[in-house]
């Protein structure tokens, strides 16, 4: 693993291939707000590290991350092994895809984006090996692509719910940090930047990784847009005031029924935010979609290191030693709680499963 200088946030990509000296390139998150720096990923243990301590986090950015893994484990395997026989390439590469996959167990996209890169190898297992190769290149490159797309697209649709000079409620980081660009809450909110709309956001500080207050506010903030601060007890406050009109947030898994699974605490201020007549937003690309899980009850929740609560953003502990701490990276919003999810082909409403259907056979529509 190496590492770039210091730089600004706005000269340098997310994610990125270097397939030149077979690397991902990353912004390293865990070294944000107080420096922006860039790593280069060689091997899978690094990449798997990677998304794990979330140096690289969000759905669609750990969606782009695997691709390019997925690429860079069979450009390993050939440059080591030149005449690999297909068999054993796919033995070795069905290994690096389950371990890839232990990275996070609650983001759909990873598993999505893997299973994506190896039905293209699938395909063209039978070919010669500096063609299996290319192919891998293009559809990892994709992945990317189409990830600036989506998100362009789900910006779009996220707008007409809102008007210029609402005020925007945002939990964790589903901006561009999450994503190629312009990530997928706050799509919405750069589109309305470029056309005038002046919104007036509001992030919270999501404890305990601090995502809204280390990446949310500083990615903003430096684009310009009307930011401001807020701890996450503090939704209440903010919509009695009438100083939100919308919640968008993004979410790393959709059941089949509308639950979504987002960063910890999102399920509060949805909860907060019917009390109060505010809607709230899902905006998830098709790809976070899961219409294999029925409910958010059959989503798997993460749960992390205590430390994470108890240490890291202090000099010295601030709980009493061996104290029990609860640590899971997500909860589920009940769909009950959710006006509509937005998506790339449009904003699904209740019932959510029947607007999954019309929305995945439009997206059939326009492959065709």
């Amino acid at each position: 693993m190496s590492s770039a200088q210091n730089t600004s946030f706005h000269e340098i990509e997310t994610v990125l291939l270097d397939d030149r000296d077979s690397a991902i390139v990353i912004i390293d998150q865990t070294r944000l707000p107080g420096e922006c720096i860039t790593v280069s990923l060689h091997t899978q243990a690094e990449i798997h590290d990677a998304i794990y301590r979330l140096c690289v986090r969000g759905a669609p950015a750990i969606g782009i991350t695997a691709g390019m893994a997925y690429y860079l484990a069979a450009k390993e395997h050939l440059t080591a092994h030149p005449d690999m026989d297909a068999d054993t390439l796919s033995s070795c590469l069905a290994k690096d895809k389950a371990y890839m996959a232990s990275a996070r167990p609650t983001a759909v996209n990873l598993f999505w984006a893997l299973d994506r890169m190896e039905r293209v190898y699938l395909a063209n297992r039978t070919k010669p090996n500096p063609d299996i190769l290319s192919v891998l290149r293009a559809e990892c490159e994709e992945i990317r692509e189409e990830d600036i797309r989506v998100c362009r697209a789900i910006g779009e649709y996220g707008l007409s719910l809102v008007k210029p000079g609402d005020g925007i409620l945002t939990h964790c980081n589903a901006g561009r940090l999450a994503a190629a660009k312009y990530g997928t809450a706050t799509a919405p909110i750069y589109l309305g930047e470029e056309r005038g709309y002046h919104f007036r956001v509001f992030a919270d500080e999501t404890r305990p990784l601090l995502q809204g207050a280390r990446l949310t506010a500083y990615e903003l903030h430096a684009a310009g847009v009307d930011v401001t601060l807020i701890c996450d007890n503090m939704s209440a406050a903010v919509m009695k005031q009438g100083l939100i009109q919308a919640v968008f947030v993004g979410c790393d898994r959709v059941a089949a029924n509308g639950d979504t699974a987002n960063k910890i605490g999102t399920s509060v201020v949805a909860c907060v935010a019917k009390e109060y007549g505010v809607p709230v937003y899902i905006c998830a690309p098709t790809a976070t979609i899961d219409m294999n899980c029925p409910t958010g009850a059959d989503i798997p929740i993460e749960e992390r290191k205590p430390e994470e609560v108890t240490e890291l953003w202090y000099e010295t502990r601030m709980a009493p030693d061996s104290v029990k701490v609860y640590n899971p990276a997500f909860d589920v919003t009940d769909h009950t709680l959710i006006a509509g999810i937005v998506t790339e082909y449009g904003v699904a409403r209740p019932p959510y499963k029947e607007a999954f259907e019309a929305i995945f056979a439009e997206k059939e529509r326009r492959r065709v």
